[in-house]
């Protein structure tokens, strides 16, 4: 999955402002907390959890690591400006046959990458221009739900934190609208109102709060 800004948002001209860099601060800062979320859900994956199912209908977890390692390359190549299709990097093993070894790694490097890049220089994305928090906080969006989706996966039970969620989901309908149903996610799951942010925030990008793992 993804994350892509939906047409017509021009972030960039928001870039031009004097309140740019405090944005940028901000977009690096939830990237960060979403990473070290994602962190401890690494630490419970094992080889021999790798086949198991995920809340991604379709996916095992090796396939889910092996995208969220896809991610952080491509989110470590946007730190420094330079992004265009996507090549995945060679002559890095996974360790001891558990790709979340690799992951971690990856993980700690674009923590590192991103930390210096406070810069309000535009990022080509493809097709599109983006400015730099916006790119921080589409990565933050992406590692937190996959951190979620890994713990379910291992059969965890590792809420994302309150605050965090309530910030996604205050985030998330700027990148993913209904035209995005059902290529890119599943349909919004229906949950109750006065369920918690992160029920709201999974559901929203096609996914069942309560999944459990078949272990």
């Amino acid at each position: 999955m993804t994350f892509r800004p939906r047409q017509g948002l021009h972030f960039q001209e928001a870039m031009m402002n004097s309140e740019s860099r405090l944005a940028l601060t901000a977009g690096v800062a939830l990237l960060e907390r979403a990473i070290d979320y994602t962190l401890g859900s690494l630490r419970v994956v094992t080889p021999a959890t790798l086949c198991r199912a995920t809340p991604c209908a379709g996916w095992t977890l090796e396939k889910l690591l092996d995208h969220v390692t896809d991610s952080l390359s491509t989110l470590n190549e946007a730190a420094a400006g330079h992004i265009g299709p996507f090549t995945r990097r060679a002559g890095r093993q996974t360790e001891g046959g558990n790709p979340a070894l690799l992951l971690r790694d990856n993980a700690t490097e674009v923590l590192g990458t991103w930390a210096g890049a406070l810069t309000s220089d535009l990022i080509f994305l493809h097709d599109r221009h983006l400015t730099t928090p916006m790119v921080a906080v589409v990565g933050a969006i992406e590692i937190t739900v996959h951190g979620w989706d890994v713990a379910r996966s291992c059969g965890e039970n590792r809420p994302i934190p309150p605050l965090m969620a309530e910030e996604l989901l205050d985030l998330v309908p700027l990148f993913v609208s209904q035209a995005d149903r059902p290529a890119r996610f599943a349909a919004q799951v229906p949950v109750p109102a006065y369920a918690p942010a992160q029920d709201h925030l999974l559901a929203y990008l096609g996914r069942d709060p309560n999944w459990q793992s078949c272990t």
